[in-house]
């Protein structure tokens, strides 16, 4: 074997950050198929929702005409219909409480089974990646992101569903009634007060948005640094950098506290802000309840949006685990391994875990049919550099590239061993040979 030498001077390898955060609307395009499966359950559970927002509507409005018949009709006609309006006022509350059990009933196997799939795909993307991926990146805050991002789903699907689709449906039944019943400047100062509160809640979330993805990637960062410490402690202790380390973790954790003020600070503001144009509309119009009532959901859009965007930046961090690139991928046109006499040969391959640091300079061996060659180290975790020459190809069908997990897995392969040896924080220190040297298939 030729070629291989140290490369001097070698930097530590940069952790490979996930791809740049994509925008919510792009983050809602890669969840919706997959809620879309069920799309009879997510049709009849929005059916539901509307059917059960017309009863909370037509109660207040049953109840009006009950009590203008009491008032209105004679004594001998007092019992006539008062009792079918009254029946028919059960009969919408009730509805109200069914169509919403009925909703969630139904959804709920919708929201699961995306959690499920999403989680899964993310599990198998991870161990798809190469090994180069996951010596630069930290365990702590993988397993974070994609827990955050299973909650993420939930949430999102939640509030969407059960609390901003309602409270829209009931505005636009009572702005209608009121444009139908009453004056025209009545629904316009209501809808004029809605258009205000809304946008201001928009842009002040949207404004406190940094602030909670930052939280989170500290948040995250700080988990990573715990795992992985606690994880090497036995080089921590042989080096002493037991206070080294808390020093890090305590300076992570100080600037996750900093950005967690900055955050509820500005959760104030926007109370503030909400309170103030409710209180502005309320003297705007004397009809007092009405505006109260209609306030009412409202109250929590602040809360609701808020964790929806969380939600957003949640699912998003563990969508861009799914976009990671695979290294390691087999040619579209790739068989199953088959050994059938055929011999494998490296020529001119270049390797390096970090392009800045080349370990191997044009090895060049084979293997001929017949015979075992035992590789001491890591198989087919990275892919080698250029010249690009495939690890397994069978001599005896020219161009003819095989699975690489086929050949890992096939029966009879040598044992492969690896001196793997963590280094404290920073780049993952490994120690590996490759020997070569054939041996007969009884003594491997």
């Amino acid at each position: 074997m030729r070629g291989m030498r140290p490369a001097a001077g070698a930097e530590p390898s940069a952790a490979l950050g996930p791809g740049e955060p994509r925008g919510d609307w792009a983050t809602l395009r890669t969840l919706l198929p997959y809620l879309w499966r069920y799309r009879g359950r997510v049709l009849f559970a929005v059916g539901c929702l509307v059917a059960a927002k017309l009863a909370v509507v037509g109660v207040p409005i049953l109840l009006k005409q009950i009590v203008d018949a009491l008032v209105q009709r004679p004594a001998g006609a007092i019992l006539a219909v008062p009792v079918a309006l009254i029946a028919g006022y059960g009969a919408l509350r009730l509805a109200t409480s069914l169509f919403t059990e009925l909703r969630e009933f139904f959804f709920v196997k919708v929201t699961q089974a995306a959690v499920h799939t999403l989680a899964l795909q993310t599990f198998r993307h991870l161990h798809a990646l190469s090994l180069r991926y996951h010596l630069q990146r930290r365990t702590g805050s993988v397993t974070r992101e994609i827990d955050h991002g299973i909650r993420g789903i939930s949430s999102l699907v939640s509030f969407t569903l059960y609390s901003i689709l309602p409270t829209l449906v009931e505005l636009a039944l009572v702005i209608g009634y009121l444009l139908w019943h009453y004056e025209i400047w009545f629904a316009a100062i209501l809808v004029a007060s809605l258009t205000v509160y809304i946008a201001f809640t928009f842009v002040v979330t949207n404004w406190r948005t940094q602030f909670r993805r930052q939280v989170n990637e500290l948040d995250a960062k700080a988990a990573s640094r715990a795992v992985d410490s606690l994880l090497n402690f036995e080089t921590v202790k042989y080096f002493g950098n037991e206070e080294f380390e808390a020093r890090r973790y305590d300076g992570t954790l100080a600037d996750s506290e900093a950005m967690a003020i900055k955050s509820q600070q500005s959760l104030n503001l926007l109370n503030s802000g909400q309170a103030l144009i409710i209180a502005f509309g309320l003297t705007l119009i004397l009809w007092r309840a009405a505006m109260i009532q209609m306030y009412i959901p409202l109250n929590f859009l602040g809360v609701i949006y808020r964790e929806i965007k969380q939600a957003m930046i949640d699912m998003d961090r563990m969508f861009r685990l799914l976009r990671e690139h695979r290294e390691i991928a087999d040619a579209p046109d790739a068989r199953p391994l088959a050994l059938r006499g055929g011999a494998i040969r490296f020529e001119g391959v270049d390797f390096s875990y970090d392009p800045r640091r080349q370990v191997l300079f044009g090895v060049d061996f084979a293997v001929p049919a017949g015979t075992t060659c035992a590789v001491v180290g890591p198989t087919r975790q990275v892919d080698p550099g250029p010249p690009a020459v495939p690890l397994l190809r069978d001599t005896g069908r020219p161009g003819a590239d095989r699975r690489a997990g086929r050949a890992r897995g096939h029966p009879g392969e040598p044992a492969r061993g690896d001196r793997h040896r963590a280094a404290g924080h920073g780049p993952v220190q490994r120690h590996h040979r490759i020997q070569h040297r054939l041996w007969p298939p009884r003594r491997v």
